[in-house]
């Protein structure tokens, strides 16, 4: 019996949807729906909880691997409150299973907890170092439930715990910092450095979580890595994305977003920002040699995220409106930092007004 946490939206809708038609695949007994609403989805148990309640518990009886997927990873929730459910829904989650005997938990973060630097080895492997972030950008959010993930092993040794970690995710419904970034006017690039790409469809991510949960893949110290194979360069990306870059000194960028970011003007933090300048390319091993394949290419990938960006003008993750669209549009890294300064403007008038 697998049981899926989030399943009335998003991935964990996906995932129930692919276990309940698992196309010749080895096909769970049951299939478990947790979520704190019902939807309109057939062929699976509903069991209606919180998954920030303790009382989780009383609903996971009978459950073999219970995917947690009821994360919030969405840019325009405010970072204490996303970091707090974040961290509340994967320990609640982990306790319950612990408690009620559920023998494996399969858990959701990203690629992006190995950090990104330009001296790193493309690709990583899977068992790579995790990065220390204490940021309150995603990034933290995915380094403290790791290091939840961690203790947990040590207090509950009956209970395996699995960490997928899919590389950017793009698709339909996928509004991260890497799909914004497609949504700027051109594309930032740190002077002196080659980015390299890689992209996970979220079908991908979807199939894989699947097949870990059917066929019991755990990879090596219990992480799994999700991606198309290989990577892009950045002047591949640009050609097919048909855009142009725009170069900055790697200690302007760097020092603005910070400052930026801690005044809450832009929602990218610094860490996560490095992600779209320096190489964080991840060898999906543990899937690999268990037989699985991704059915999208990065090149196929980037067409899904290029298809179906919100049509909203973006930079380092925040939407842009019409006036800084068009300061933006005149030049390159000059006329970005005048269209974020600009942001930054009318920001501290308009609460200077309200006062």
């Amino acid at each position: 019996m697998v049981g899926v946490t989030g399943a009335a939206s998003g991935p964990g809708r996906l995932l129930v949807q692919r276990l309940t038609a698992p196309n010749g695949s080895t096909a769970p007994r049951e299939v478990v729906a947790i979520d704190g609403e019902l939807a309109d989805l057939r062929g699976v148990t509903w069991r209606v909880a919180d998954v920030c309640d303790p009382g989780l518990v009383s609903r996971l009886g009978g459950i073999d691997v219970l995917v947690h997927t009821a994360d919030d990873r969405s840019l325009e929730t405010r970072p204490a409150k996303r970091r707090a459910h974040n961290i509340r829904a994967a320990q609640t989650v982990l306790t319950a299973a612990a408690a009620s005997g559920v023998p494996r938990v399969v858990l959701v973060t990203s690629t992006v907890v190995y950090g990104a630097r330009p001296d790193h080895p493309v690709p990583l492997p899977e068992d790579a170092p995790r990065v220390s972030d204490n940021s309150a950008g995603l990034t933290g959010d995915f380094a403290e439930i790791e290091a939840l993930v961690e203790r947990a092993r040590r207090a509950h040794p009956g209970l395996s715990v699995t960490v997928v970690r899919p590389a950017a995710l793009v698709g339909p419904g996928q509004d991260g910092l890497v799909s914004r970034h497609f949504s700027s006017p051109r594309l930032l690039t740190v002077k002196g450095h080659e980015q390299r790409w890689q992209f996970c469809h979220v079908d991908d991510l979807v199939d894989a979580l699947a097949f870990c949960a059917l066929h019991g893949v755990e990879g090596a110290r219990g992480v799994v890595t999700v991606a198309s194979e290989g990577s892009l360069s950045q002047d591949e990306v640009e050609d097919l994305a048909e855009m142009k870059h725009f170069e900055v000194a790697p200690n302007l960028v760097f020092g603005a977003i910070r400052r930026l970011h801690q005044a809450r003007i832009t929602p990218a933090a610094e860490s996560e920002l490095k992600h779209l300048v320096y190489p964080c390319v991840a060898d999906c091993r543990a899937l690999r040699e268990a037989g699985w394949k991704p059915r999208y290419t990065n090149e196929e990938a980037l067409a899904e995220l290029l298809e179906h960006r919100s049509g909203r003008p973006a930079l380092v993750g925040r939407t842009l409106g019409a006036k800084e669209v068009t300061i933006t549009a005149a030049g390159a890294a000059g006329a970005a930092a005048a269209a974020i300064g600009t942001a930054a403007a009318i920001r501290h008038l308009r609460k200077r007004g309200r006062e």
